[in-house]
This record gives structure tokens, C-alpha cells and sequence, in this order.
């Protein structure tokens, strides 16, 4: 979606491109920010809950995000207020091929700043076996198409 508040449809489905997890990129991202020996070590993780190693729910959330920005950017997005209901459902494996499916569940007008409103979104992360690995409600806040002219976004969006 590249649009305004009003092109939000609820009740309509969308998924992203899919990507492929590899090992090296789940200890990559483990060793810096989630050092855990499940999401660090291949033979430390088979004696783990989870039996072998598998990424961090914060890696999973991240490429969730990636892959949204790279379907849905909108020039009309002021960014979120945050998520609900997080849950990571079940492990995300080496090797591994995800897509994001969301739905926009809630649609509304600010109260408060008639030129915006916000939507969520009960956004999955799903695998190759089209089994959901993390679910969440995403709440997003946009700029309604009058609002003013959209502003360009820059930075490294691959």
C-alpha cells in the first residue's frame, strides 16, 4: 500500500514477497542482540525447548517489519503507535521461507487531527508449510490524502 487513510480497506487480505532464514543470518542477529545458546549454538540449541536452533522472536518481528516496508511503504504513514497481542507461535527454523499476511481489522478517524486516522492490522508471519510463526496487531497511523502533499522517504530502503 502506497496510499492514504481512505485507501485502507478492511477486511482485505495482503502478503508480502517471501525470503528464505538462513543459519548464519539467526546467529548474526542472536550474537548481537539476543544471545541466547538456542539462537547462538546449532548443538547447545538440540538441547533446548525448542530441539535445534531457531531465530529470535526480535528477528522474526525485524524481518516482519523488512518485508513490510518492502511490499507497503506508504508516503502517507506517520509511523505506530506500537502493536498488541504479540506472540511468537512457533520457532523460525534455518532455512525457513516466510511471507507477512495482514488484514486491516479496525479503521479510524482521529478525534483529535481531522487530517489523519489509524488502522490495525492482524498481521502473520508465515512459513513455507503456511504454518504462523508470529502473530501480532499492528496499529498504524496515516495521513489522510488532503492532508498535505506526502513527503518523499529517503533512506536505505534497499
Amino acid at each position: 500500500m502506497r496510499g492514504a487513510f481512505e485507501d485502507i480497506e478492511v477486511g482485505v487480505p495482503r502478503e508480502t514477497a517471501s525470503r528464505t532464514v538462513t543459519a548464519e543470518e539467526i546467529v548474526a542477529f542472536a550474537a548481537e542482540f539476543d544471545p541466547q545458546p538456542f539462537h547462538l549454538d546449532p548443538e547447545a540449541a538440540k538441547d533446548s525447548v525448542f530441539g535445534g536452533l531457531c531465530a529470535s522472536g526480535w528477528h522474526t518481528a525485524s524481518l516482519l517489519m523488512r518485508l513490510q516496508m518492502d511490499a507497503w511503504k506508504s508516503e502517507y504513514s506517520l509511523g505506530s503507535p506500537g502493536f498488541d497481542n504479540l506472540r511468537w507461535v512457533r520457532p523460525l527454523r534455518p532455512g525457513d521461507t516466510i511471507h507477512v499476511r495482514s488484514t486491516c481489522i479496525d479503521k479510524r478517524p482521529s478525534r483529535s487531527k481531522p487530517d489523519r486516522g489509524s488502522a490495525t492490522w492482524k498481521t502473520e508471519v508465515v512459513n513455507q508449510k503456511d504454518e504462523v510463526v508470529l502473530d501480532a496487531e499492528l496499529i498504524g497511523m496515516y495521513l489522510k490524502r488532503d492532508a498535505r502533499p506526502p513527503r518523499r522517504m529517503t533512506g536505505n530502503l534497499r
